[in-house]
């Protein structure tokens, strides 16, 4: 049934800069701790802003 069914907009899932990541030096996403705290678990990375703990642990929910 389509009405069931959520749609999301095609810019709903677009990063912004600034908001969600900042530029480094070399060019690379630094991914910012409310971005990260929004998605809701690790990814594993060892993100620079990673607010869970212990860091670098995919799948943890736990803030430090």
């Amino acid at each position: 049934m389509i009405d069931s069914i959520e749609y999301k907009s095609e810019f709903e899932n677009e990063l912004r800069e600034g908001i969600d990541y900042h530029l480094s030096k070399d060019g690379y996403r630094i991914m910012t701790r409310s971005f990260l705290l929004n998605r809701g678990f690790c990814c594993g990375n060892g993100c620079k802003n990673c607010p869970y703990f212990p860091k670098a642990t995919k799948g943890n929910t736990n803030l430090r």
